[in-house]
């Protein structure tokens, strides 16, 4: 029984010593914070150029991974074999509907494509004179259809 009694009080104490450890590591490994900084600058290039393309000079309202809001839909941010992937949505000053995008970046975050639905008519004009925008039109029927530029 006094074999117990020194046990138990030594396991204890290597199991805390153990965790404190651990948490203590957890809270200071730089790995994390370098990660999310990396996607956060990611992410606010991915918003200049969706801003740059969908609404220069105007107002755009822009649900992504930093300001996510689920009643709109969900927001991504992928790391890709070239670069990033960001998904998102958008809107226009005044406009009702939100328009889903996913935007593709190499790894200088310069745009490699952008896929959008949407119905403006100087979304559709940009799409068909720039190969790498993608735009897929809102229909009356809610049934999406394709539109793609002419090469």
């Amino acid at each position: 029984m006094d074999h117990h009694r020194i046990i138990r009080p030594a396991v204890a104490f290597a199991v805390g010593i153990l965790l404190a450890l651990y948490a203590y590591h957890r809270a200071t490994d730089p790995e994390p914070a370098m990660k999310r900084a990396r996607e956060e600058a990611v992410v606010l290039a991915a918003r200049e150029i969706l801003h740059e393309i969908v609404a220069p000079g105007e107002a755009l309202h822009i649900v992504d991974p930093l300001a996510p809001d689920r009643a709109i839909g969900k927001a991504y941010i992928y790391p890709a074999e070239t670069g990033w992937e960001v998904s998102g949505h958008y809107r226009r000053q005044g406009a009702e509907r939100w328009s889903p995008f996913l935007m593709a970046l190499d790894s200088g975050l310069e745009l490699v494509s952008l896929q959008v639905r949407d119905n403006d008519q100087r979304m559709l004009a940009r799409a068909a004179g720039d190969p790498r925008i993608s735009v897929s039109r809102f229909s009356v029927s809610g049934e999406q259809q394709q539109d793609q530029p002419d090469h």
